[in-house]
């Protein structure tokens, strides 16, 4: 189990599917949020009202939900395993309205075609580590449009793997947490 640690639903907890997911550990989370917050107020970007979170390879779904717990309008969750999508549904309607939330079940190389009802304002990639080509996912967001001027993409990886960050973007800032880097995109 682990708790939301913010917002509305604080303390709320999630179950996490087994061997399946590595979830996003309540450290990273705040951390997350306290650089989005942070700088989307310095720069009067709205990061949460009428806006959307796309959760790829969502696992458990903390951090879409944290960010609904927050105030973000709808999380758009994307995960390909049953097992996985069977918990985070159940996660989801601990916190979430019905129409707060989508679960997309479909491999994430395929879903930037979709159209979205609301705009997106935070994409975060967490794939399984050196098993997905994260730089074939932000050059597919790009040529997507799904991206506009104000939307952050955070990336969590492993250290050692190396990016080629698609020149349209602009590193903001990067954290280290142990073996773990976050990238935070713009």
């Amino acid at each position: 189990m682990i708790k939301i640690i913010g917002g509305k639903f604080k303390k709320t907890n999630l179950e996490v599917p087994g061997d399946y997911v590595r979830p996003t550990s309540a450290l990273k989370r705040e951390a997350i949020f306290s650089i989005l917050e942070s700088y989307a107020h310095k720069n009067s970007i709205n990061l949460y009202k009428n806006m959307a979170i796309l959760d790829l390879f969502a696992g458990s779904g903390s951090v879409g939900l944290e960010a609904i717990s927050r105030g973000i309008s709808k999380g758009i969750f994307v995960e390909i395993k049953k097992e996985v999508i069977d918990i985070l549904k159940k996660n989801c309607l601990k916190i979430c309205k019905d129409n707060q939330f989508e679960i997309i079940n479909q491999d994430v190389e395929n879903i930037f075609k979709k159209k979205f009802n609301f705009p997106i304002s935070i994409i975060f990639i967490d794939p399984p580590y050196q098993k997905v080509d994260i730089d074939n996912i932000l050059n597919k967001i790009i040529s997507s449009k799904i991206k506009n001027k104000n939307t952050f993409i955070v990336i969590e990886t492993n250290k050692k793997n190396a990016l080629k960050i698609n020149e349209n973007l602009k590193i903001i800032q990067e954290k280290s947490y142990g073996k773990t880097k976050i990238l935070f995109l713009n």
